[in-house]
């Protein structure tokens, strides 16, 4: 889809919503005033008890319904990062773990982050995350980042170092995208990062952190109501896509050496790397 003012693509998240509602406020990007905390740096905040049991319903929901339906790298992501149901993980404690794992390091940002600041800490093997809890009425569902996305979501996937490294390259091309680049980039991203699959010896599993974070998402994904198609990057980018609804076809990764070997080949191509990555 494009502006019809301009060639330029437009995002996913710049289409109003099907049920033509206004857009949360909380979904418009922020731009970083300055450096954010990373790591040690990082100073946790005090959860209410409110917060507290957010975190240990979500926890537990989510966990009940992984077996048999989350990849085998998530899982053991999750035991990698020390996460469990009794409190909310500390950010910095997080990140060290994640540094031993593969190299990775967390920063705590206030809310969206406007693209370029969001490729940026990528690109320095950084990952961008909240640190607030959603709210007792948004527990099946908020439009807005949280933490419980950002940390149960997307973290223990940043302990498999194959997946890690693909997200560092996509960081780093990101950073050199214009145009339909972009758009290609995006949907590679929704595909993958958040809504991807992968086929083990047990059949296909969930690695996608839009998925795993969400109590409809994760039982719709592996269904007979979802078309899935083998990944192939030319395939993602001529696939669209509408965030406000649960995601009729989703993509099979084979391995994600495969995501790794696959996106490094198109982003060469495409002229996106820095040299040397």
């Amino acid at each position: 889809m494009t502006n019809p003012d301009s060639d330029a693509p437009v995002s996913a998240y710049e289409k109003p919503p099907a049920d033509g509602g206004a857009t949360d406020p909380r979904c418009v990007p922020q731009n970083l005033d300055g450096p954010p905390p990373v790591g040690d740096e990082i100073t946790p905040p005090v959860y209410d008890e409110e917060s507290q049991e957010n975190w240990r319903f979500l926890f537990q929901r989510q966990m009940s319904m992984l077996p048999g339906r989350a990849g085998e790298a998530y899982l053991e992501g999750v035991e990698t990062l020390g996460m469990g149901p009794r409190e909310i993980p500390h950010l910095k404690d997080l990140s060290r773990r994640m540094e031993d794992a593969a190299g990775w390091r967390i920063a705590r940002i206030p809310g969206l982050l406007h693209e370029r600041d969001f490729f940026g800490l990528l690109s320095d093997r950084v990952f961008p995350s909240t640190d607030y809890i959603r709210r007792k009425d948004e527990l099946d569902y908020t439009p807005a980042p949280d933490c419980f996305h950002d940390m149960f979501g997307h973290m223990p996937m940043l302990t498999e170092p194959a997946f890690a490294d693909f997200y560092h390259l996509f960081g780093q091309s990101a950073l050199h995208a214009e145009g339909v680049d972009r758009q290609s980039l995006e949907r590679l991203h929704w595909f993958t990062v958040e809504f991807g699959l992968i086929r083990q010896d047990e059949g296909e599993r969930i690695f996608g952190a839009g998925i795993l974070s969400s109590k409809d998402e994760v039982q719709h994904a592996l269904s007979d109501q979802v078309e899935k198609v083998p990944f192939s990057v030319d395939a993602v980018i001529a696939q669209d896509y509408d965030v406000w609804h649960l995601q009729p076809t989703l993509f099979v990764l084979d391995s994600f050496e495969q995501l790794e070997t696959d996106f490094r080949a198109w982003a060469g191509d495409r002229g996106l790397l820095p040299d040397g990555a």
